[in-house]
């Protein structure tokens, strides 16, 4: 089971990055440092398949949040090389999490619970409607306020539902 864990911060580098000697897929991956306002650095592996939330361009300078399995091995090296899962450009008033949620629509955590509403945007990672119940699934979700209650509550602006990831 995929355990995402999370790290923000800001891109300080965008180089393209080799996955094999041959060259094949030069320019399909990118590797991207991020760095915290504490100067911790991370290594973000960006593959084909990373979804980015908005389906936004990213570059230089934006403060972000990469999304990775904490259970997926890494390489022994400096700074920590993750490869992402999922990207956000951070905003204010818009909180995005990467989480299992299970039949009561609460994250793998224990810290957000969800209560959707006949506005909330229920899609696939294409863009397509998804028809069914998001419970028991990974789900990238998109939200505002919250609740002080543990756990917290909020009703989301947008669950992406990560089917390749079941």
């Amino acid at each position: 089971m995929i355990q995402f864990k999370s790290f923000s911060g800001f891109i300080t580098m965008i180089n393209d990055f080799w996955i094999n000697e041959s060259g094949e897929g030069a320019g399909c991956y990118k590797l991207m440092s991020v760095e915290d306002e504490f100067g911790t650095v991370v290594n973000f592996v960006v593959t084909p398949v990373t979804y980015f939330v908005d389906h936004v361009m990213v570059r230089l300078g934006d403060n972000i949040t990469g999304f990775y399995d904490a259970n997926a091995p890494v390489p022994m090296i400096f700074p920590p090389q993750f490869q992402a899962i999922v990207m956000a450009i951070n905003t204010p008033y818009q909180n995005v999490k990467v989480d299992y949620f299970n039949s009561q629509l609460v994250s793998s955590d224990n810290y957000l619970k969800l209560n959707i509403a006949p506005y909330t945007q229920i899609v696939l990672e294409n863009g397509q409607a998804f028809t069914r119940n998001p419970a028991n699934r990974n789900l990238i979700v998109v939200y505002g306020a919250t609740t002080k209650s543990i756990p917290a509550q909020t009703t989301p602006y947008k669950i992406i539902v990560m089917c390749s990831m079941s």
